[in-house]
């Protein structure tokens, strides 16, 4: 069964789980303005003073919009699929049926203290949880020396010490317990960095299940110790020609073979409903922890959020808890990979279009033609054509901010927290990492910032090692079978 067919040009409404929820509710897109009726202004103030309660008059305003979109869209999720415009179930017939299924053992989950029990001690018990709330004094004082001793302090959120290495492991452990659930003896997943893949081996190896690993030949290379790994954790690792976004389609079609007994594991908040909504669940750990240790630590809240973006897995886990606290600033960093001007990047948010990919609407790196734009990023978690349906609603309402970083910032990044905290980070989480150097000159002496360390640099030796070899000279030419390349998909340009 070839991808094209998983993408027929139209999505599914799933009923709601609640017979409460309004039917009518929905979205005026683009984006309108509230309108302000009655705004009076004493004839006694300044031009400035009414210019300066005229605009805080508008950006209050405008954040009380963008809580009505967020607590819209959190409405009609479980109605619609969809995050506003983006989301939905755009895949055929014998799908969906699936997905229902799918989508009612989830909520069922969600509600059951039983299920939330045997996570709860699971994640404690065996992932290792809670990762620690980390001051970085080292790597604080370097952005503050540049300042004559101001600037924020700046916190790591050790996802890195799970076991398993990552943040992975949350949303695997949890959707493999809900697969067994189900009835389900197979589980089937595709991985691009190894850390899913890691992951989803680990749990399926505690819950006696198979396992399935699908990754593409390139990132096998790049990435051959978790290859290691995830055989010795008795998953079976099969290579596609590719990326991750070429494992991803074929791991789909794996599953889809086999749908009464195998499950197919989103690693990511990709994909249809209910999937991203899935993922973010899971990850949702993070944030729930962070805001927890910050009222530790300091008695309040955190300033700013910072996470890498691939396709958005860490990013929401990190920001979900936080994103109606509008004093939060919630800040995504994309790979930009050898450069924006050219296509070899990653930076989908930045540079993308929307349309259909894998299953959901979202914003997509594509051509004129509508054809996918294979992405680049050193970081390999990092390499997708696509990003979460629910961060292109929150780039779109402005709840979040996004920037990019090289691969040569990411780089440095790594090996700045390497030599100033003795931490080496995955390269996926540097990119985070490397957008401090533009973030501290403007925040205010003890800010508190928190960037997520989503994962541990181990697996990234190798590809480290590399670069600075290259940078150094001795190595005269990159591989360019990494760079991007452009392949067919079935794309609905919007």
């Amino acid at each position: 069964m070839s991808l094209q067919t998983l993408s027929p040009h139209h999505s599914i409404s799933l009923p709601s789980p609640n017979p409460n929820h309004s039917n009518g509710l929905g979205f005026d897109w683009p984006l309108r303005s509230v309108r302000h009726e009655g705004f009076k202004v004493c004839s006694v103030m300044s031009r400035d003073t009414r210019t300066q309660t005229q605009t805080q008059t508008q950006t209050q305003a405008r954040k009380t919009d963008v809580l009505r979109l967020i607590d819209e869209a959190e409405e009609s999720l479980f109605r619609t699929g969809k995050f506003g415009r983006f989301g939905g179930i755009f895949v055929p017939e014998t799908l969906v049926t699936c997905l229902k299924m799918l989508l009612s053992e989830f909520n069922l989950c969600m509600h059951d203290p039983l299920f939330q029990g045997e996570l709860s001690a699971a994640l404690r018990d065996y992932v290792g949880r809670e990762t620690p709330l980390y001051f970085a004094q080292r790597l604080t004082d370097h952005y503050k020396s540049s300042r004559g001793g101001e600037g924020p302090d700046i916190y790591l959120k050790r996802e890195d010490l799970n076991h398993g290495g990552a943040h992975k492991i949350n949303n695997a452990l949890a959707q493999a317990m809900l697969a067994k659930r189900m009835g389900r003896r197979s589980v089937v997943a595709a991985t691009g960095a190894g850390q899913h893949g890691v992951a989803t081996a680990a749990a399926c190896a505690k819950l006696a299940m198979e396992c399935t690993i699908i990754m593409g030949n390139l990132d096998m290379e790049r990435q051959s110790s978790n290859v290691l790994l995830m055989k010795h954790l008795g998953a079976e690792v099969k290579s596609v020609p590719g990326t991750f976004k070429d494992a991803t389609s074929e791991a789909i079609r794996e599953w889809v073979g086999d749908l009464e007994r195998k499950y197919y594991l989103a690693g990511t908040a990709v994909g249809p409903h209910p999937c991203p909504a899935m993922v973010r669940e899971f990850q949702s750990i993070i944030g729930i922890e962070t805001r927890r240790q910050a009222m530790e630590k300091w008695g309040g809240k955190p300033d700013v959020l910072v996470a890498c973006v691939g396709s958005g897995s860490n990013a929401l886990g990190m920001f979900h808890e936080f994103v109606r606290d509008e004093d939060v600033r919630l800040i995504g960093v994309e790979a930009a990979g050898t450069g924006m001007d050219g296509e070899t990047h990653s930076a989908t948010l930045a540079k993308g279009e929307i349309g259909v990919y894998h299953g959901a609407m979202t914003y997509l790196l594509q051509d004129h033609e509508g054809q996918i734009i294979g992405p680049h990023s050193v970081g390999v978690g990092l390499e997708y054509p696509g990003v979460s349906p629910e961060l292109s609603f929150m780039r779109e309402i402005t709840r979040a901010e996004f920037h990019t970083a090289t691969d040569e910032e990411a780089l440095d990044a790594y090996a700045l927290l390497c030599r100033l905290e003795g931490i080496c980070p995955a390269l996926e989480a540097a990119h985070a990492l490397a957008h401090l150097g533009k973030l501290c000159p403007t925040l205010p002496d003890g800010a508190k910032v928190v960037v997520n360390c989503s994962g541990r640099g181990d697996k990234d030796i190798e590809t480290v090692s590399k670069y600075q070899q290259l940078k150094n000279g001795s190595v005269s030419d990159r591989n360019k079978s990494n760079h991007p390349t452009k392949t067919t998909s079935n794309v609905v340009n919007i």
